[in-house]
């Protein structure tokens, strides 16, 4: 009877050792989302997403495999937007050169990027954009 005992006792801390290691790992980010671009011009809009900051994640836009209607691509100028009631927030501009652009931990709302210029083209391509948040 007392080796069963133990041997419960000892089950329940390895359980429990284990479930609070687990509580302990790191959290991801928040979100994501990636999708591509097709023949966007300035002033095109991304898709928007609601960001909860319920961590630290920065919120970063990475692009993959651009190109331009005239295939010399350069850069993209980008803006981060926060929706809000009247004119909606900026973040600010990023020369994005088919790289990742980072605007920092962002309070929680709905997000939104827009193409401000292409530089090298009119229009823009991108394979892969992967947004993270």
């Amino acid at each position: 009877m007392r080796a069963k005992n133990r041997t419960l006792i000892r089950g329940v801390l390895v359980a429990a050792a284990l479930l609070g290691f687990a509580g302990a790992t790191p959290a991801l980010a928040e979100g994501s989302w990636t999708s591509h671009i097709s023949n966007w011009g300035p002033g095109s809009e991304s898709r928007r997403w609601a960001d909860g900051d319920r961590d630290d994640a920065v919120t970063s836009v990475t692009f993959k495999g651009c190109n331009t209607d005239t295939n010399e691509f350069k850069n993209a100028d980008l803006e981060l937007y926060k929706d809000v009631f009247g004119p909606d927030k900026t973040y600010g501009y990023r020369l994005n050169r088919c790289d990742t652009s980072t605007w920092g931990d962002q309070s929680s709302g709905d997000y939104y990027f827009t193409l401000e210029g292409v530089r090298g083209g009119g229009k823009l391509w991108v394979d892969t954009v992967t947004t993270r948040y």
